[in-house]
């Protein structure tokens, strides 16, 4: 049976094939990645984020009413308090300023959102 392992067929054992094999199929895989990206960044169009969809506006709009209106500073200013007392009963003042930075996350989160859906990409001259 160790003779089967080692034994020689076309000038290389059995096991060095089998590496080289192995290798050869990751090395193609890559190739075909590779391929593929650089096809969609020659062959792409244009990109247009956040067109139509304006059955969701409404919804859209109440929930960033709910954000930057008296329900988004009401649940901000207890994710300050919370951070507030978790800061104190730790005695650190990382917890405080998690609560503030999800306070102000939370307040900034639809004009983040509204920038990165409004983004657009122009095709480049050829």
């Amino acid at each position: 049976m160790m003779q089967n392992l080692f034994e020689r067929q076309e000038g290389v054992p059995k096991l060095n094939r089998n590496r080289n094999r192995n290798r050869n199929r990751d090395r193609n895989r890559s190739y075909a990645q590779a391929a593929l990206v650089v096809g969609l960044m020659v062959f792409g169009r244009m990109a247009l984020a956040g067109t139509g969809g304006e059955e969701f506006d409404p919804i859209w709009q109440s929930l960033q009413g709910w954000m930057q209106g008296t329900l988004g500073r009401v649940v901000a200013g207890a994710m300050i308090l919370v951070g507030l007392v978790g800061g104190v009963v730790r005695q650190s003042i990382m917890a405080f300023a998690t609560g503030v930075g999800g306070g102000v996350g939370l307040y900034n989160s639809p004009t983040v959102i509204e920038s990165i859906m409004s983004a657009t990409i122009h095709p480049a001259f050829v």
